[in-house]
């Protein structure tokens, strides 16, 4: 792939830049960019929340010095380090390392940001092949995972318990379908999620559109107007509260702790306000239509190496991403970013440590990039459609076929 030293960013690029993080929430933090000579080496990153005394900082200053150099890290919020990096790259001045959101890799890839893992010799062979596709574009890979989260239903045992329901009988979409019946009918409430108008609501619905069968290059077909069908008549017997339309994954999760639901879809990042929900709770991974696991959308991010005009420092900013994404080192950092290693490895021994995140584990082993399949830049264009689709549908405004073929048409 040529990557002009003057690089011109595309238009795609420019424009969904910021298109979607819809599992992490972070502020902004100060800081620079260029490395003050050949000894320094920069890093950006988006996690502000850890400063330098945190176990992230500690831990890239130990990369740092077991490649003889300095790092000086700068951390950005999640949209904010998208629209850097690319400003960053227009002037020739891009960092040394940079770790990004996953659906963000393609659009820097397309807009001659970062290099490919053949002209680093960055070896990915230990990560997940599920992982590593939302960093692939064209047959060429673009950096490495750091850590992957997703989403699955977090169940209130007490509610599930008085409503006569056995977990293990959930299966597929007919039984947990039944299991809210039994909710509805023992006076509790039974699922809510997310269904807002933004990435957030197109990200919550992504698994029961995969577990359907159905393509996000054909958002129409007959599976996927069955999973806007299952919404849709989930809201319509009372199943779900009209409130989706509006929810974040914040206020839905919100409404679960409240203890009347019987279900919520939701996130690991919720895992620690799940410990202080004041009730019993489980996990289970979202069941396709016919059983299964449904593969869930990941969340996390990528540690690439952007095209610098000097390639004589990839080898050094080889040697940092491969300190980070070292099985120790993932252990370490996942647990702390309550992130399911990119590993199986790494996975197997978060497992032994806590069993507790072995439905998150099978999840993230089934779940699979927004912008693989080779889609891209162009899955921020698919995704408003899908979103919009789904406000359509459970709103009444059209019914989940009229959506989705409105929503394709616009797509094409």
């Amino acid at each position: 792939m040529n990557r002009p030293t003057g690089r011109r960013l595309t238009a795609a690029a420019l424009t969904v830049a910021a298109f979607a993080t819809a599992t992490t929430a972070c502020s902004s933090s100060d800081g620079g960019s260029t490395a003050a000579d050949s000894g320094t080496y920069t890093l950006w990153d988006p996690y502000p929340q850890f400063d330098k005394s945190s176990a992230w900082a500690k831990l890239l200053d130990d990369c740092g010095s077991k490649a003889g150099v300095k790092i000086k890290r700068t951390a950005y919020d999640t949209s904010d380090l998208t629209n850097k990096a690319l400003l960053a790259a227009q002037q020739d001045n891009s960092p040394d390392v940079l770790i990004v959101d996953n659906p963000v890799v393609s659009t820097l890839a397309e807009a001659g940001v970062l290099t490919t893992t053949d002209d680093t010799a960055l070896d990915t062979s230990k990560a997940d092949t599920n992982l590593l596709g939302a960093g692939q574009v064209d047959g060429k890979t673009y950096g490495t995972p750091i850590g992957a989260n997703t989403l699955a239903l977090y169940y209130n045992k007490n509610v599930l318990k008085a409503a006569g329901v056995d977990t293990a009988s959930i299966k597929d979409w007919n039984s947990l379908t039944a299991a809210l019946e039994k909710v509805n009918k023992a006076g509790k409430k039974g699922i809510t999620f997310s269904a807002i108008g933004t990435e957030e609501g197109s990200f919550q619905f992504l698994p029961w559109f995969w577990g359907s069968g159905a393509k996000l290059t054909e958002l129409d077909s007959a599976q996927g107007v069955s999973a806007l069908s299952l919404w849709s008549d989930w809201l319509k017997t009372g199943y779900a509260p009209n409130s989706v339309l509006n929810n974040t994954q914040t206020t839905s999760w919100q409404e679960f702790a409240s203890g009347d639901y019987a279900f919520a879809e939701n996130g690991t990042w919720q895992l620690a306000n799940a410990e202080k929900a004041g009730f019993e709770y489980g996990v289970l991974p979202i069941p396709g239509a016919s059983g299964g696991t449904a593969p869930a959308p990941t969340g996390g991010e990528f540690v690439t190496i952007p095209v610098q005009g000097d390639t004589g420092r990839y080898a050094t900013s080889q040697k940092l991403t491969s300190c980070l994404t070292s099985a120790e080192n993932l252990y370490a950092t996942d647990t702390t970013l309550s992130y399911v290693a990119p590993t199986g490895e790494v996975q197997d021994k978060q497992v032994a440590a806590d069993a507790k995140l072995k439905p998150w584990v099978e999840a993230v082993r089934s779940a699979k990039g927004r912008t693989g399949d080779n889609l891209g830049t162009k899955y921020p264009k698919i995704s408003e459609q899908m979103w919009k689709a789904v406000q359509s549908a459970l709103s009444g405004a059209k019914s989940p076929k009229g959506a989705l073929t409105s929503a394709q048409a616009a797509v094409k």
